[in-house]
């Protein structure tokens, strides 16, 4: 039922041919040329009716409908491995034996469909309509018998398919497109279909900032391009999260920002909760919808009487002791089970230190100054134990920062947040309007958040472990790429380094991922998936390293780095970027040059 309820709101489309989707994909796969790329994304663009341009951005993000929706295929391997049995006339373990030779499910499609041994009479060209409608009903379809269905739905993908079209519907089944087509590029194609210019792409790029649903945008820019220019925020379309610059001091910051807002900085889960009527949301920082984890915090909500979008960061709270626990220890909440019992161990506080909409008014082009007035006079209406508004104060000096700091790292939290009180929110966006000053920094000890895209067996007493560090990865935003940054051995306690060969084994691939520029190899590549906070003495400049290369001509390293945490938080394209990194080299330089003349 719940399938034919959703198929009857599909209309008519052009029958665009999923093959065009295709040979998009494997142009991609082939070159690293992003112009070429996104000409041809824009006159397939161009060639769709408005429903299909929103099937064609899903598919090449290489998924079927945003993250926060939490709608997946619930595929596993061994189902496609029995679904391409039906359409190829091998057995089960025929294709198993294949996939451990090749170990990628879109090359094992590839191949199994090249040399299947039936044909069938009853194949068809499929269009992007046929395919997406199928994921979906793959996706939606559940309870008993539900193994069988999928089964059955996925087959029948593999019997119309080409075998350049399984390759690509195999990694889309298991979530793991692998061409490299970001968002970003697919937000440029839209602008190039519409005007042939890069000239729409700030209002393209803000309305799906603001949504944080690439098929929506591409939908609404293809029907009207005025839908996309007056988009506003809105319920249960969770916002891309503002994103913190960095400086080492607070003269620095004041330089930078004048008069400015401080805030403590809590080092816990960024939570942005959304309300409407008697409907609650609550969006991690990589904008999965997460309510169920957080009974305490929802609960707190609901007795807010606003139908509202606010921001805050959740952090585990020690009342008997008055002092905040760790983000190891708050990261203990983040469970799909025993939440109850974590809940007691750990509760949690959460400090809201925005709000994006309020009661049908879009906020976020209101200056910080405002927003902040807005979410202090809601707030101040209800005494909730467990949602309080983030403690600020307006900084008019440089003292007044450097107070507020020492203040904060006193209570046991990492630092502040400067803001700048003229500042729209910056959805999506690193800029300056938010600045983030940690203790760390103080300590002549920097860090970056990177994805690990391999791992080294280790040697001497490591090699028990079969695990002796990760190969990581900035993300160059010019490029598209992941570049290799450090090789990360140290830092690690013995329970993690078993820990992390269990968690690498079950991701591993023999070649890198697309998206990576390694001129490195590690004893296994694996998926990117982790990202990992990485501690650091100084950059330097590498021939080994890719950081940078490709568009600077030079790469950067870590020197001693040591690994400090992985950041379940975080997604892999909220990693350092290289801007971020040039901009530290080049701070290190001054302050080297300065103590040199001192």
């Amino acid at each position: 039922m719940k399938i034919l309820k959703f198929l009857k709101r599909f209309k008519k489309s052009k029958n665009m041919l999923f093959k065009d989707v295709v040979n998009v994909l494997e142009e991609a796969e082939k070159t690293t040329l992003r112009l070429l790329i996104t000409e041809k994304l824009a006159n397939l663009f161009k060639k769709a009716n408005p429903e299909e341009g929103k099937y064609i951005a899903y598919l090449l993000a290489g998924y079927i409908l945003p993250n926060y929706k939490g709608i997946e295929t619930g595929v596993g391997i061994k189902t496609i491995f029995e679904a391409l049995s039906i359409a190829t006339g091998y057995s089960k373990e025929e294709i198993e034996n294949e996939y451990k030779k090749i170990n990628e499910i879109g090359k094992l499609a590839y191949e199994m469909i090249e040399k299947k041994k039936q044909k069938s009479l009853l194949t068809k060209e499929m269009t992007v309509s046929d395919v997406y409608k199928t994921l979906m009903k793959i996706a939606l379809t559940t309870g008993e018998g539900s193994v069988e269905l999928k089964k059955k739905y996925v087959a029948e993908l593999f019997n119309n398919s080409s075998k350049e079209e399984a390759k690509f519907i195999a990694r889309i089944l298991l979530n793991e497109i692998r061409a490299g087509i970001g968002e970003a590029l697919i937000l440029d194609a839209l602008s190039w279909a519409l005007i042939g210019s890069k000239q729409l792409r700030e209002e393209i790029e803000r309305a799906y900032n603001i949504c944080s649903d690439i098929g929506l945008v591409a939908e609404l820019s293809l029907k009207d391009i005025s839908l996309i220019k007056n988009f506003k925020v809105k319920p249960f379309l969770p916002l891309r999260p503002a994103l913190a610059e960095r400086l080492n001091t607070a003269e620095e910051i004041f330089n930078k920002i004048g008069e400015c807002a401080i805030e403590y900085k809590y080092d816990g889960f960024r939570m942005q909760v959304h309300k409407e009527n008697d409907k609650i949301a609550i969006y991690s920082r990589r904008l999965e919808e997460m309510k169920n984890m957080f009974p305490d915090i929802e609960e707190g909500l609901k007795k807010i009487n606003a139908d509202f979008i606010m921001e805050g960061e959740a952090i585990a709270y020690n009342k008997k002791e008055d002092k905040f626990f760790s983000f190891q220890e708050t990261m203990h909440r983040r469970r799909k089970y025993g939440i109850e019992e974590a809940s007691k161990h750990y509760p949690l506080k959460l400090f809201l230190f925005d709000i994006m909409y309020l009661n049908g008014e879009d906020l976020t082009l209101k200056p910080f100054k405002e927003r902040r007035e807005t979410l202090e006079g809601l707030m101040k209406n209800y005494n909730l134990e467990n949602i309080n508004v983030s403690k600020m104060k307006i900084a008019k000096n440089a003292n007044d920062i450097e107070e507020m700091f020492k203040e904060a790292v006193e209570k046991g939290l990492e630092g502040i947040m400067a803001k700048d009180l003229n500042a729209v929110y910056k959805a999506g966006k690193r800029e300056f309007a938010w600045i983030k000053l940690k203790k760390s920094y103080l300590r002549e000890i920097d860090t970056i958040d990177a994805v690990a895209v391999g791992y080294f067996y280790g040697k001497g007493e490591r090699a028990r472990f079969g695990f002796g560090g990760f190969l990581v990865c900035i993300y160059n935003e010019d490029t598209g790429k992941f570049e290799t940054i450090a090789k990360v051995s140290s830092g690690f306690t013995e329970s993690e380094l078993e820990e992390f060969k269990n968690m690498c084994e079950k991701i591993e691939q023999e070649n890198p991922d697309e998206r990576v520029f390694s001129l490195i190899k590690p004893d296994k590549w694996i998926k990117l998936k982790y990202v990992v906070e990485i501690m650091y003495d100084e950059i330097s400049i590498s021939k080994q390293h890719t950081a940078g290369m490709a568009t600077k001509g030079k790469g950067f390293a870590l020197r001693f780095p040591r690994f400090l945490r992985i950041r379940e938080d975080k997604d892999i394209y909220d990693v350092t970027t290289l801007r971020e990194v040039e901009e530290l080299y080049y701070k290190q330089r001054e302050k080297a040059k300065k103590q040199k003349n001192e």
